[in-house]
């Protein structure tokens, strides 16, 4: 730890845990101030346990170990209105705003023909809506900052096609491209905008629920399991190991990185 991020602030959409988390942690181990924004609710649709408030407690109190101050903020992306108002607050509260995580996001996957318009529209909500949402409550305030990183959390679905999740890949296509279309207009601004693309990554989205529903879906054709196969020989990767390219996007380190795709997908995406 080097103090990259000393004197920043941060928001982290999706905090309570997992990925968001481990964002939260790493970026307050560099010294950065973080927003942490969470539903602290009921998720639609998923198979895996929903978060709950004293999830987004711990998340603080780990980024708060660092010396740091962890602003918890219980807010529904899906809201555009209500968000832009939490956020308003809490930027106020820290004085700046350099960065942004959009994290937050949900998997229900299955086989094509048991996709129900309500599977579509709250992936598409959360996913898309959501992330969209994210980056128009935020990024007025890194305009105002003389510019700033955004990091639009993606996946290796928005790289390469993944059977038995039709929504889910379509939804990180689109956050893919989202990213690139703000990237292109925020530039003038001096506001980077970039995606990632993990593979599964173990956190309660990519746990055994979740492996189980997979597997369920891939009955209806077993031929395309290999394409959910890394090219390294692992099962999947750690939140950490995503929070360290985060950590390269939102730092000075990659003052001159926009409107790319990075991959920390263990080579699924070109296998």
């Amino acid at each position: 730890m080097n103090g990259s991020m000393r004197g920043k602030a941060v928001l982290v959409t999706g905090a309570a845990r997992g990925q968001g988390r481990a964002h939260v942690v790493r970026l307050a181990g560099e010294g950065a101030d973080v927003i942490a924004v969470d539903l602290c609710g009921r998720l639609p649709g998923v198979a895996y346990a929903s978060p709950v408030p004293e999830d987004l407690d711990e998340t603080v109190a780990l980024g708060a170990a660092h010396g740091r101050r962890i602003i918890p903020l219980v807010a529904d992306v899906r809201d555009l209105a209500g968000l832009r108002k939490a956020v308003d607050g809490a930027v106020e509260t820290l004085g700046r705003l350099d960065a942004v995580v959009a994290n937050a996001g949900i998997c229900i996957p299955c086989a094509w023909d048991r996709v129900t318009e309500e599977i579509f529209r709250d992936t598409m909500d959360v996913n898309v809506r959501g992330t969209w949402n994210t980056v128009m409550a935020t990024a007025p305030h890194l305009v105002a900052a003389g510019g700033g990183s955004i990091v639009l959390m993606s996946s290796s679905a928005g790289l390469k096609v993944q059977p038995f999740m039709i929504p889910y890949t379509t939804s990180k296509f689109a956050v893919r491209g989202m990213a690139k279309a703000f990237a292109a207009e925020l530039a003038r601004f001096g506001v980077r905008v970039n995606s990632v693309h993990p593979t599964g990554v173990d956190t309660a989205m990519g746990g055994r629920a979740m492996l189980a529903r997979v597997a369920e879906a891939s009955m209806a054709d077993p031929r395309l399991r290999g394409m959910l196969v890394n090219m390294q020989p692992v099962p999947g990767i750690s939140a950490e190991d995503v929070a360290e390219a985060v950590l390269f996007l939102v730092s000075d380190a990659s003052r001159h990185v926009t409107a790319h795709a990075l991959a920390v997908d263990a080579g699924v995406s070109e296998f």
